[in-house]
């Protein structure tokens, strides 16, 4: 029966992509950077936001391209402003059905639209530029400032070797990196918001996201050296002004230092990224003076790259280890003990086939020491065994039938899920009742 209803929801979904993909006209039309330069979407994504050698320069270069020579025909290129507005748009239409429905709750829940976004983004000025990207979300029913990026770059030399460097000022932890193996740019590009998932994850996995402020300095040397500084303060969207702290969890004390080393190397068709990033928080929980609590999350990832033919293979791994000392959430009765710790993996491989198939498999798994009130048991959500162990898989196919429509489908199977397979809540739920099937259609323009 909850094949039946899964495979159901499939082939309504389909339909619904189906008729969709008839609305999209075969056009032409593509986002604000593609109408900035002039270029294919695919010159800078193998699978947006999976960024090309191309695409990594043309972000850290500020979104403009600083290398290219200027337009002889203007005799002040300070004067030249983008002839094109840079608005972009984007809509998430999907459709997440469970294996078993959530007590009180419809299966099979439609996001019409799940999300929609609007995009500043391209060259403001020479070696300066960004991308403002505000979100309407389904489940909030509010728009609200997302992931935003504004850079200042340029070159000089060092060692007789290339030298970029430069300026970010962003609201999200790793925004600013140009490889997808961290989580603001991480697999899964997208997923479902009504689908239960796990209990925990590291601070650094998106709790800061759109909730602080950074100012940092990057550089890449050679082509293979990159190194970046950042800086973040919390800002508190929504939040009073002075901020006074009260009602969020985390509000940074002091500054919360990011930080980012990578190397990246090319070797016949292979290309290989390592490198390590981080970020360390100081917070006062609920407030702005009291005991603090401290995040350390050192992590390690690699992204690597080998074409064959007109085909491409991508792979991302990354892993996080947060310590956490919960001083203040101890105090305060939000944590059964103040030493904790959380370790994440996350490995994602996608072919790209022609450019218009992609196909992912990709594993998760996150481990960490139990916690009576910071893992309480609770229907769904909660853990019978104060834990939250969480392991599975994704599967998942896409389709572009034009350079800025996909249409894509994806499986999510939970080996285990906060702290065990079965009767995992202390209500009777498994970890594979929460296995689904996720259903887009995904529309830039």
């Amino acid at each position: 029966m909850k094949r039946a209803r899964l495979a159901c929801a499939l082939v309504n979904g389909l339909v619904l992509l189906v008729f969709l993909l008839s609305l999209c006209p075969d056009t032409k039309a593509v986002p604000s950077f593609t109408r900035q330069t002039g270029l294919k979407c695919s010159v800078c994504h193998s699978n947006p936001p999976e960024l090309t050698a191309f695409g990594r320069k043309f972000k850290l270069e500020g979104y403009t391209l600083t290398d290219k020579k200027a337009d002889t025909t203007i005799e002040d290129k300070n004067l030249k402003i983008d002839r094109y507005f840079p608005l972009s748009v984007m809509v998430l239409i999907s459709d997440t059905a469970t294996d078993k429905t959530v007590p009180g709750t419809q299966n099979s829940d439609a996001g019409f639209p799940q999300q929609l976004s609007l995009f500043l983004a391209g060259e403001i000025s020479p070696h300066l530029g960004g991308m403002v990207q505000g979100t309407y979300d389904h489940q909030s029913d509010q728009f609200t400032l997302d992931n935003t990026d504004i850079r200042y770059a340029k070159h000089t030399t060092l060692g007789s070797k290339d030298l970029l460097y430069g300026l970010t000022l962003n609201n999200n932890p790793t925004v600013e990196d140009v490889w997808n193996s961290t989580p603001s740019w991480g697999y899964p590009w997208i997923s479902s918001e009504s689908a239960p998932s796990p209990i925990a994850q590291p601070l650094i996995g998106g709790a800061l996201a759109q909730d602080v402020a950074g100012l940092g300095a990057y550089t890449m040397w050679n082509d293979h050296l990159y190194a970046d500084v950042t800086m973040y303060r919390s800002e508190h969207a929504g939040g009073p002004q002075p901020l006074t702290g009260t009602g969020f969890g985390i509000n940074i004390h002091g500054v919360a230092p990011y930080w980012r080393l990578a190397w990246q190397q090319s070797w016949g068709l292979n290309y290989l990224e390592v490198g390590t990033y981080g970020i360390y928080v100081s917070s006062f929980p609920g407030g702005v003076m009291g005991p603090t609590d401290t995040y350390l999350d050192p992590a390690f990832d690699l992204q690597y790259e080998r074409p064959f033919g007109v085909n491409l293979l991508t792979l991302h791994a990354t892993y996080i280890h947060e310590g956490s000392s919960l001083d203040g959430a101890f105090a305060a009765g939000g944590a059964a003990a103040p030493s904790q710790h959380l370790n994440t993996f996350r490995a994602d491989a996608t072919y790209h086939l022609r450019s218009r198939y992609t196909f992912t498999l990709a594993g998760f798994s996150t481990t960490g020491n139990a916690d009576s009130i910071l893992y309480a048991s609770a229907p769904v959500t909660g853990s019978l065994l104060n834990s939250p162990n969480s392991s599975g898989f994704i599967s998942q196919v896409g389709f572009w039938p034009v350079q800025n429509v996909e249409l894509s489908a994806a499986y999510t199977n939970y080996t285990k899920f906060n702290g065990t397979s079965h009767n995992y809540d202390g209500f009777g739920r498994d970890a594979s009742a929460n296995n689904s099937i996720y259903i887009a259609v995904w529309l830039n323009y």
